[in-house]
């Protein structure tokens, strides 16, 4: 009887191709919603509100499950639980595609495709993280996290190809035939793991995360991680439909489309964060990131305020916040990961994904509720949404740098201080 293969029989390569090349097909409909959202805001007749509980919704449904999930990886075989995670949002399109049709359909059914990515996103990190040593990390997670940004980025525009050719239910029945391609390429290449893993050496159960809690680096870049999540989920949920509405207002006809430059946007996004990540290794981490805080946070300001005015100013404003806002993303990650206790890095990977979906779910949701609390879609009203982003980083800023985290075992900023 024919076996699956084991770690000893594929390469590291390959692995890392296939999981990678698995969580570009999974991800390439997680934004066919805010990129459809112009179009499907009048069809449903949604509130600003509505149609942010709608984006929300899924990273609620991640917040919720991705502490059970991705911890179950400290002693389940991730490919298992990443199997059950593509299911979900195979499940999750598919339904939308056919059963969605207004605001509470849209909503359940976006936090099933959120739970489904809760055992994808994280769980396909720790296929890799397990099988690297600590110099190595963080630029396993980088290559992790650009596969995931690059086709994320893509789902704008891909989104908005496939609904102008086939309506909207055709875009995330696509999705869904993507995610099922994904299944069946992790299903068949990647190895299952042998043996559990150890439990902590602490002697705590599976589910206690107290040690993880106490682990003050960590938990630093988790905290920090909230909150950029919650900002980059604002950006992707909003960026259509508010490039949408700078070109109403100021009637021009641009010769990009919003979803065209949300894409681009996302593109150079995965490249900041690449990029970040190196300077990290290279000139110390906690710099990094508190230099990509502060930035970020003045720069949502000025795009609030300033954007309206022109759409080419908006869009060019919202690609330099992009990059701006992508730069820390995976030192982020990469810093929870690489100070984690190596049997509780499940755990730690949990809390932290946990934590930052908890950012991404009030994103959107906070973007939608200010501009209703505001008068709606107006010059003041987008000030004053990403105005109230920036405070919230500002916050995240000053918590990050009175911990001050580890650096990571191969950044020379660490080799520096041993």
């Amino acid at each position: 009887m024919s076996r699956e293969p084991t770690s000893e029989k594929v390469s590291g390569k390959t692995l890392v191709a296939v999981v990678c090349a698995a969580q570009v097909l999974v991800q390439i409909g997680a934004f066919f919603w805010p990129a459809l959202l112009p179009r499907m805001m009048p069809l449903w007749s949604l509130s600003n509100s509505e149609a942010g509980w709608i984006t929300a919704s899924f990273y609620g449904a991640y917040m919720l499950a991705v502490p059970v999930l991705v911890t179950l990886t400290d002693r389940v075989d991730p490919k298992r639980v990443y199997l059950f995670g593509v299911g979900a949002t195979f499940a999750g399109h598919l339904m939308f595609a056919f059963l969605a049709e207004g605001f509470w359909s849209a909503l359940v059914l976006r936090g099933l495709t959120g739970i489904g990515w809760a055992g994808t996103y994280m769980t396909g990190l720790k296929l890799l993280a397990d099988r690297v040593d600590a110099k190595m990390m963080s630029r396993a997670v980088t290559g992790h996290a650009a596969s995931i940004g690059i086709s994320g980025a893509l789902s704008f525009a891909v989104g908005d190809l496939i609904a102008a050719a086939t309506g909207w239910n055709g875009a995330f029945l696509t999705a869904g035939v993507s995610a099922a391609t994904a299944w069946l390429l992790v299903a068949i290449v990647v190895p299952r793991r042998d043996m559990p893993a150890k439990p902590a050496a602490d002697g705590g159960g599976l589910y206690d995360f107290r040690p993880v809690l106490a682990n003050r680096s960590a938990m630093a870049y988790s905290i920090a991680y909230c909150i950029h999540t919650l900002e980059m989920s604002a950006l992707r949920g909003w960026a259509v439909a508010f490039l949408g509405y700078v070109s109403l207002v100021n009637g021009s006809s641009a010769s990009l489309s919003p979803a065209v430059i949300a894409t681009t946007l996302g593109l150079l996004g995965t490249l900041a964060s690449v990029a970040g990540n190196e300077a990290a290794i290279r000139l110390g981490r906690r710099r990094l990131v508190q230099g990509a805080m502060a930035a970020s946070a003045l720069f949502a300001v000025v795009v609030g305020f300033v954007g309206p005015s022109s759409y080419l100013l908006a869009a060019g404003l919202l690609l330099v916040y992009g990059a701006i806002v992508w730069l820390d993303s995976s030192s982020l990650t990469a810093g929870a990961a690489g100070t984690a206790e190596p049997t509780r890095r499940g755990a730690t990977l949990a809390v932290h994904s946990s934590l930052g979906y908890a950012g991404g779910f009030v994103g959107p949701l906070l973007i939608g509720i200010v501009l209703d609390l505001s008068g709606g879609m107006t010059p003041l009203g987008w000030g004053l949404a990403f105005t109230s982003v920036s405070a919230l980083m500002c916050g995240a800023l000053l918590v990050f740098w009175l911990i001050r985290p580890r650096e990571l075992a191969g950044d020379r900023a660490a080799a520096a201080n041993s």
